[in-house]
């Protein structure tokens, strides 16, 4: 089981689709990521549970919605390595040395785009 995040454009484009040649709108892509929920224990203690995992849960619709949250999280994830590397997963799936990048670009990302919209697989 895993965490997928995207961002997606407001606007909508014309595309041609592969299937059926017709044209028809939708939103680009602009940022795509993947982590395990064996790290949902550690994105609590952080502070990011519900910004990453359940953001329509705290209002988020918006990538500007949840920046701050994400950047204090990841600044205490990056403070207290020896306390969040307690809630690394026993079977390896799940560690803190991946934890701390996924959130960092995660955010770089947030950032980049910041009136993407938030769509969250579970």
């Amino acid at each position: 089981m895993s965490l997928g995040v995207y961002l997606y454009s407001k606007e909508k484009k014309k595309v041609t689709c592969f299937n059926c040649l017709q044209e028809h709108e939708e939103r680009e892509e602009l940022y795509t990521a993947n982590i395990t929920h064996n790290l949902g224990t550690m994105a609590d203690k952080a502070g990011i549970y519900k910004a990453l995992w359940r953001p329509e849960e705290i209002g988020a619709k918006y990538a500007k919605d949840i920046v701050e949250i994400v950047e204090n999280g990841l600044n205490d994830l990056v403070a207290r390595p020896e306390y969040f590397e307690q809630f690394n997963s026993a079977n390896g799936w799940g560690m803190y040395e991946h934890f701390v990048p996924f959130v960092s670009k995660y955010l770089d990302a947030l950032k980049e785009y910041p009136e993407s919209e938030i769509y969250i697989s579970r």
